[in-house]
């Protein structure tokens, strides 16, 4: 996932490591690109819990996937498949790379694409999936856009969305979502809502 990098300066080492299920505990790599860094351990290990048995058989999307940490972390835990999307062709290779590692890669179980993800979700280019994982860059303010295009793009049909963010920004949820959990850790707010319609209500 892609938020403001510290920067080697910082002391960051460019791994993150699996936390949970058939991968537990594999260290992988990612670019030194600016504004990619995974999710911290914490982060991910309370949206997992969160997501809790529903992630086994998930169809899922990583958007602005950066490092794929959390698309990698849900194909460990029994997601049954999973779609990167990226921008930078470095974070893709990268993520491709991972997926041949762990035995990932036979096209089945993830793909992966580089391009602009709101383009994708405007062009109806993404089938719509059970969970999205969605943290895009901190600078800037893309969520209630992101989110706007993403209830267009499911056309009514019910998804998990985690949303990260900048704690002192709180998305916008479209009408009819639901907020199920949300939690902060330093200065990354995160949350997990469904997507509920006016008809499924």
């Amino acid at each position: 996932m892609s938020r403001q990098a510290r920067g080697r300066a910082g002391g960051r080492d460019n791994r993150f490591r699996i936390i949970g299920g058939h991968h537990r505990g594999r260290r992988l790599s990612f670019p030194d690109l600016p504004s990619l860094r995974p999710s911290p351990d914490r982060v991910r290990e309370t949206l997992f819990n969160w997501l809790g048995p529903s992630i086994v058989g998930a169809r899922c999307a990583d958007v602005f996937a950066g490092s794929g940490a959390l698309g990698l972390e849900a194909l460990s835990r029994g997601a049954v498949s999973c779609r990167f999307i990226d921008q930078a062709p470095q974070a893709i290779e990268a993520i491709e790379a991972h997926l041949q590692v762990l035995g990932l890669a036979d096209g089945m179980r993830a793909t992966c694409s580089c391009g602009d993800v709101e383009d994708i979700l405007r062009q109806g280019a993404l089938p719509p999936m059970d969970l999205y994982f969605v943290d895009p860059p901190f600078h800037g303010n893309h969520w209630d856009r992101l989110c706007t295009l993403l209830d267009e793009s499911l056309a009514g049909a019910i998804a998990l969305v985690y949303l990260e963010h900048p704690v002192q920004l709180e998305p916008t949820l479209p009408p009819g979502w639901q907020l199920l959990k949300s939690s902060r850790a330093g200065r990354v707010g995160f949350r997990l809502a469904r997507t509920v319609t006016a008809t499924t209500e």
